[in-house]
């Protein structure tokens, strides 16, 4: 029996500006992506992940198209969908001043765990993600890579079905950044849902059990790693040759 899709993208199409002015960031796009998957999302800059992305979580309004994520529909089931998210995004959008309990515990409350739960699920978080020594400290008095695991925390406080991660080891020295890979394959091997962006296609490529590939807001790509591995090339390799390839087509 075929896995229910966690994430349903289909004929996404976001567009900005208007008349001459107007283009389209994302162009079309269709992702079926399976509960359970650790799936990677790959592009150049500027080629639509970050919009897509946007699209989904709710921060960018859609054009036309279909989002659905554990079967809620992003528009008119806004509030259920969003639900299912963990978001870890590439940038800090955390006050520097606060805790690092207080961070975990404020997004509890945002989504209305009641306390006594929310505090047993921030002590079991602290434990997994090996920050019990840091749980007092400010967020700005944190290392690289002991905030970029209190981000991740925080994302999953909810025990969101499906996680995002936007580039979260970059900055991140090569010690801490395995550590957090083992932290991530140990909640996808626990069914964790997890779409990772990153350009670090080494991570991609140890991590991922899809990937698709977007440049000028198409998919371009979208299979199992394996098949991108078949012709003898790495990862990083047959990704530059099929933006190359996809971008030429384009310029015709």
């Amino acid at each position: 029996m075929a896995t229910a899709p966690i994430l349903q993208i289909t004929d996404l199409v976001k567009t900005y500006g208007s008349g001459k002015n107007k283009k389209a960031a994302v162009d079309g796009i269709n992702l079926s992506i399976p509960e359970g998957s650790f799936y990677g999302l790959l592009g150049p800059n500027g080629a639509g992940k970050s919009t897509a992305i946007g699209c989904v979580t709710g921060t960018h309004t859609i054009t036309s198209g279909q989002i659905t994520v554990a079967g809620f529909d992003v528009v008119r089931d806004y509030k259920q969908a969003r639900s299912q998210i963990g978001l870890s995004a590439q940038e800090y959008n955390i006050n520097p001043f606060e805790r690092t309990y207080d961070l975990l515990d404020f997004m509890g409350g945002y989504y209305g765990i009641p306390a006594k739960e929310r505090h047993a699920r921030i002590e079991r978080l602290v434990k997994q993600f090996d920050l019990t020594e840091h749980i007092e400290k400010q967020f700005k008095e944190l290392s690289g890579g002991l905030k970029r695991r209190v981000v991740l925390a925080r994302a999953l406080v909810h025990d969101p079905k499906l996680l995002i991660l936007d580039e979260p080891t970059a900055g991140v020295d090569v010690e801490q950044r395995r550590e957090i890979w083992r932290y991530l394959q140990d909640l996808n091997q626990a069914g964790k849902s997890i779409i990772l962006t990153s350009h670090y296609l080494e991570e991609i490529e140890l991590l991922c059990d899809q990937v698709a590939i977007i440049n000028h807001g198409k998919i371009v790509a979208d299979s199992s790693k394996q098949s991108y591995l078949e012709h003898g090339r790495s990862l990083e390799e047959e990704y530059l040759y099929i933006t190359q390839q996809s971008t030429k087509k384009t310029a015709v």
